[in-house]
């Protein structure tokens, strides 16, 4: 059984949001096209408490981009983003959100973020994504989503870890490359953890 796991396309990080990724929403045509050949597709949703401490809001000697010491992890302070209800925490409308079997949401702890679809960054809280694809008896996951650098590649590496066979599609992500060769090292640290480059043309 193979499934489709979209990550966090949510309009905050898509143009006009936030914390936009380039070309974010380039992804959402090429991910309508591929919906209907998986038997199943699971999404998720960062799901932020307003106060969440990710947030250089919540630190008033940070600015964006600083990266701190939260709670004896390093974290990277982003902009206000995925509030929880907020317009911004939505799937875009050109996303064929109907076809959409189930959503999981993370980053709802305020004191630690949750870049990965099963773990939150320090990997007390599972979300219930591994337990959900097992019980449909899933063995090959192919991911969609944003970003490339951040959550696309934590939620891979943690697929390769949990057993899947892991599929990076290729044309249907984009990353933050908040320092220039982010975006091609995380793709080369999933290669060699052994997640599979693939096309969407690829897809049968």
């Amino acid at each position: 059984m193979r499934a489709l796991l979209l990550v966090d396309v949510q309009n905050d990080f898509l143009p006009g949001g936030s914390l936009a990724v380039a070309d974010g929403d380039q992804i959402v045509p090429v991910i309508n096209e591929v919906m209907g050949k998986f038997d199943l597709v699971v999404a998720t949703k960062d799901w932020h408490p307003a106060e969440h401490e990710s947030f250089a809001s919540q630190h008033e000697d940070h600015e964006i981009g600083h990266e701190i010491d939260l709670h004896g992890l390093p974290q990277i302070l982003w902009p206000d983003h995925c509030v929880q209800q907020s317009e911004g925490s939505e799937f875009p409308p050109e996303l064929d959100a109907a076809t959409i079997d189930h959503v999981i949401y993370k980053g709802d702890n305020p004191q630690v973020d949750s870049y990965s679809g099963f773990f939150d960054n320090d990997r007390r809280h599972d979300t219930g994504l591994n337990a959900w694809l097992q019980g449909k008896k899933v063995t090959d996951v192919y991911i969609a989503g944003l970003a490339t650098d951040y959550c696309v590649k934590s939620t891979a590496l943690d697929a390769i870890a949990l057993g899947y066979r892991v599929y990076l599609i290729a044309d249907a992500c984009r990353g933050v490359d908040l320092q220039p060769g982010d975006v091609t090292a995380a793709i080369e640290q999933m290669e060699a953890s052994g997640v599979v480059l693939v096309n969407s043309k690829e897809i049968e």
